[in-house]
This record gives structure tokens, C-alpha cells and sequence, in this order.
């Protein structure tokens, strides 16, 4: 029962201490950017800047990193690729994290999952490469079409999709004692996840328009506003993230959920 009462306090602790003007906040007055970015969209009124906490996600692709001068640029997180479908692992999983935890950064590990395999398998996988000392954050579920891929393009039914993205959720969440975040892309989210899992955090994708003009209904915790991101400590482009809540409520929330 105490487990099950930590996967969801995090839960209750963001959506009833933001108040509207913590989530999706509206302001007239300009806001410079807290980080370069090489290709900047105009969110207008309702930019990412307006939100204090922010971080990054990385994989293999962002090379060799200095995990402290990322800290002291203003990054607060970073959500870090550990696998991949049900036999691969991100190949800088196991130096990153160990050391995104030594810079004092609050860090996640991510699955990117793979429809041709199932959520059992993936799960197994995903728990037999994660040490729960890398899920200092809840642990993320990646699901968007993989139109790119050579090995798996099939796209099952919103009903399949669902089933199986609850079944791989309910397992991580029973093994690590954490509810997953629900990471997605605006495609992906409009042909399966319209008015479901409201009781879990979404991390949504839009590099061109504020998130509430593109995802119907739907409440979100953190926001990837770019992929074009210049973070120090980087080479090359960086995802930068944006927290929905105040600082206050960034704090609340990682208290809870780092037990």
C-alpha cells in the first residue's frame, strides 16, 4: 500500500498545488530565453521562457558531455535513454546517468518503445538494464510512430496501443514503485491518446506551437520546445525541456518522487 501511495502523491502534489497561472502561463511582456537555440520559433505570448525550471533529454547521438557545466548553465534535469524495444540499450546509458547524479541534477532513464515486440518483453528488458538507482525520477515511456525505423513500422490499433502501453507502465511501475511518465508526439497523441491516462504526467513534443494549441484537453508536466537547443557543456543540438509548475511545485514534486 505505501508504494502505491508514493506512485500516486506525486501525482496529487503537481496538479492540485499549480494553480492556472503555474500551468501554461500567459504573459504580454517579452522574456528573453534562458538558453541559445539555432533555430528559435515564435511561441508568442506563450513561450517556454515564462517557465523557470527547465532540462534536457539525451541519448548516445549527444556525445561526450560535461555533466557540470550543464549544471551551472540553468539546466535543472535531464531524462536519459536507457533502451530501446526488447534487446537494446542506449550505449552511453550507463555513463550518463552516473554521472548527471554526480553534477546534482534530477535525472530519469526513457524506453523507446517498439510495437513489433511485446510490452512484457520490453518491460523485462527495460527492468534488467535499469538499476533502480538510476530512477531518480519516474522512468519514461517514449511511444510515438517510428515512420524512420527499418525493423518496425507497424502502427496496431489506439485500442492495442493503450493495452499495451498500460501493461508495460503497470510493470515498471510495480518493480521501481514510481507511476511513468507518458512521453509522446502530437501525431501519435491525436491517433491514440485523446482523454486517456489523465492520471499520469505527460511530456509532450511541440517545437512550433504552445502545447494547449495542438493537444486537446490534455494537461501536461513538461514541454520539449526544441531540438535545436545550445546548452552548455553540449556539442552540438540539444532537446531542451520545459517544467509545467513554479519552483515551489518543482521541488514538491521532486521531494516526492525521489523516495
Amino acid at each position: 500500500m505505501r508504494r502505491l501511495l508514493l506512485a500516486l502523491l506525486p501525482i496529487a502534489t503537481i496538479l492540485s498545488a499549480c494553480t492556472s497561472t503555474d500551468y501554461d502561463l500567459v504573459r504580454t511582456a517579452s522574456i528573453p530565453p534562458r538558453f541559445q537555440d539555432t533555430d528559435p520559433q515564435d511561441f508568442g505570448g506563450r513561450t517556454p521562457h515564462h517557465h523557470s525550471i527547465h532540462g534536457i533529454d539525451v541519448s548516445k547521438w549527444n556525445g561526450d558531455i560535461d555533466w557540470m557545466k550543464v549544471k551551472n548553465s540553468g539546466v535543472s534535469f535531464a531524462f536519459i535513454k536507457a533502451t530501446e524495444g526488447k534487446d537494446r540499450v542506449d550505449a552511453r546509458f550507463q555513463d550518463y546517468w552516473p554521472r548527471a547524479r554526480a553534477a546534482g541534477l534530477a535525472y530519469a532513464p526513457y524506453h523507446f518503445y517498439y510495437f513489433c515486440s511485446s510490452a512484457d518483453a520490453q518491460a523485462d528488458w527495460f527492468i534488467a538494464n535499469v538499476p533502480k538507482s538510476a530512477v531518480y525520477l519516474p522512468p519514461v515511456l517514449d511511444v510515438e510512430w517510428n515512420g524512420e525505423s527499418k525493423t518496425c513500422r507497424y502502427r496496431p490499433s489506439p485500442e492495442t496501443v493503450r493495452f499495451e502501453m498500460k501493461r508495460f507502465m503497470d510493470r515498471l511501475e510495480a518493480h521501481f514503485g514510481k507511476r511513468p511518465i507518458i512521453y509522446t508526439s502530437v501525431d501519435f497523441h491525436r491517433d491514440n491518446l485523446v482523454g486517456a491516462f489523465n492520471d499520469y504526467h505527460f511530456w509532450v513534443r511541440s517545437v512550433a506551437k504552445h502545447p494547449k494549441d495542438i493537444y486537446v484537453d490534455r494537461r501536461w508536466a513538461f514541454w520539449q520546445y526544441t531540438s535545436t537547443g545550445v546548452i552548455p557543456g553540449i556539442q552540438g543540438h540539444t532537446d531542451i525541456n520545459a517544467f509545467a509548475g513554479s519552483p515551489k511545485n518543482w521541488k514538491k514534486w521532486v521531494a516526492a518522487v525521489s523516495q
